[in-house]
């Protein structure tokens, strides 16, 4: 997978749904309104990314704790070949995003991987996904 095929498969954000109190969703508006924010999603990503960096230590120490890597991790048909060939099983921990390129096999992602725990998105050809269903923690 090169760099440019990357960026058009691998999804860079999610949708969530929020339910909202009536008085909460018009104090929301109106700053919207008077121009604090563009739009509600606007609001909305402020106030999340404002509480992630709140807690930016204990996301971090979490982390650290869990051996989760941060951002995108992308595995390769290679990387998983040289695990095999080593003798050894990955436990892939990400939080963010986790890729297998399209040439992955479903049989060598199974003999490579022992577990998957991904908080974010994982992508990997339908195949592989089957395939490692019974690894994959999220």
């Amino acid at each position: 997978m090169n760099i440019l095929e990357a960026r058009e498969k691998l999804p860079d954000s999610d949708k969530v749904t929020v339910n909202l109190g009536l008085v909460d969703l018009a104090q929301m508006d109106l700053l919207v309104r008077e121009a604090f924010y563009t739009n509600r999603t606007d609001f909305v990503r402020t106030a999340i990314r404002n509480q992630l960096l709140r807690h930016a230590d204990a996301i971090r120490d979490a982390a650290q704790r869990k051996h989760f890597v941060m951002g995108l991790q992308r595995y390769s048909r290679a990387d998983l070949e040289h695990a095999v060939a080593a003798g050894t099983r990955l436990e892939i921990h990400v939080l963010g995003l986790a890729a297998l390129d399209d040439d992955v096999s479903p049989e060598l992602a199974r003999a490579a991987i022992s577990s998957l725990h991904v908080l974010g998105a994982f992508v990997a050809a339908p195949a592989v996904k089957q395939a490692l269903n019974d690894r994959l923690h999220t």
